[in-house]
């Protein structure tokens, strides 16, 4: 599969050079946690012997299924990672590791967090309004955390620049990377100190800043190819 979504996505404007030809041990093991943590997901659904029950099965599938798009985003970020660079030296392998327990972690409160919604099912959960800031404290911790790993995986990549061979633009590129992560970091810490600034009750709307990485990410990659285009014109 890593080995078809390479070659599609090699059709795009890739200014790095795709140096991860071969699918590594590392990536396979990757696959498999994560193929855990979408298992983790939907452990808990069983055969429905009603239609009330069916009714519940499909909102927990609603619910599955925002949490399924999240962790394939997350998923098909690394996997763009190791096709660029190919790296499995011992840094890339424990920031791979720590990415992975961040993920099989976050996977609960990503959850939990997604039933509220399922509000009128078996599939609820309860909440008290004061413990919903602390709800999206665990939230946005963990995906600060998997975003500033993809940003230190970017940096090694640029440490690595020489073994990998990379072309002054591939380096520029790749701290573009970098910093698009860290602007989701950012984004995430802006929202877990909204969520205890205001009223308790207001905590669960906060949710809504992290729609702001579509607009951060814009103005990340919109001045960093100004600068590209001057530093390399042609």
């Amino acid at each position: 599969m890593r080995t078809k979504i390479a070659e599609s996505s090699r059709k795009n404007k890739e200014l790095i050079v795709w140096r991860g030809k071969e699918t590594q041990r590392i990536e396979a093991f990757s696959d498999s946690v994560f193929a855990f943590a979408l298992t983790l997901l939907i452990v808990s659904l069983e055969v429905p012997k009603s239609f009330s029950q069916l009714s519940d099965v499909l909102s927990g599938f609603f619910i599955f299924g925002l949490c399924f798009i999240l962790l394939f985003q997350v998923w098909y970020c690394q996997n763009l990672f190791f096709r660029r660079y190919g790296l499995h030296d011992i840094k890339t392998i424990v920031l791979n590791g720590a990415l992975l327990f961040t993920v099989l972690f976050y996977v609960y409160p990503l959850k939990f967090l997604f039933s509220l919604f399922a509000v009128g099912t078996k599939l609820s959960v309860s909440i008290l309004p004061q413990e919903v800031p602390t709800l999206m404290l665990v939230y946005g911790l963990g995906f600060c955390a998997i975003f500033l790993l993809f940003a230190y995986m970017y940096a090694h990549a640029a440490k690595c620049a020489d073994e990998l061979n990379l072309t002054e633009l591939e380096v520029f590129e790749t701290n573009t990377h970098k910093f698009i992560f860290l602007t989701f970091v950012v984004v995430g810490i802006i929202a877990i100190i909204v969520a205890f600034i205001v009223p308790p009750q207001w905590a669960g709307p906060t949710g809504a800043l992290y729609s702001l990485t579509g607009l951060g990410v814009s103005m990340v990659t919109s001045r960093r190819e100004k600068i590209r285009k001057k530093r390399f014109p042609s």
